[in-house]
């Protein structure tokens, strides 16, 4: 079954740190770009990050510049998001995704164009307290 799996979520105060990872299986990543989304409730999804298949290229939302790292580990097929100084205005359900399409994923990370991506997670949850 071809699925990608967020893990590493949990409740941390306000300042603590957390990282994510998102892990594929039944195919490798090595070809696509991944981007991180987030859906706080109540609210629309907003792009977080994203990283280009060799990990040369990354991008962040103004919101967690600064704060968050995206990397790669193609050989553990597996991509991470480091998230330093959380706030509680980063609780939300955390997602990742696969697309071929390096320039469309981060255009979509931005905001600036909304397609079908070719693989998404089903979300870790990052609760942050105050």
């Amino acid at each position: 079954q071809l699925q990608l799996v967020e893990s590493g979520g949990g409740l941390v105060h306000a300042g603590g740190s957390l990282r994510l990872s998102c892990a594929a299986s039944g195919f490798t990543l090595v070809n696509y770009a991944i981007g991180w989304f987030r859906q706080a409730p109540g609210k629309e999804r907003e792009g977080v990050s994203c990283i280009s298949p060799s990990g040369g290229s990354t991008n962040y939302a103004d919101s967690v510049k600064g704060r968050f790292t995206i990397s790669r580990d193609n050989a553990k097929n597996t991509v991470y998001l480091q998230m330093n100084s959380l706030k509680p205005e980063d609780t939300a359900v955390y997602y990742c995704a696969a697309d071929l399409a390096v320039q469309g994923m981060c255009a979509m990370v931005e905001g600036l164009i909304s397609y079908g991506l070719d693989y998404w997670g089903k979300g870790t949850l990052v609760t942050v307290s105050s």
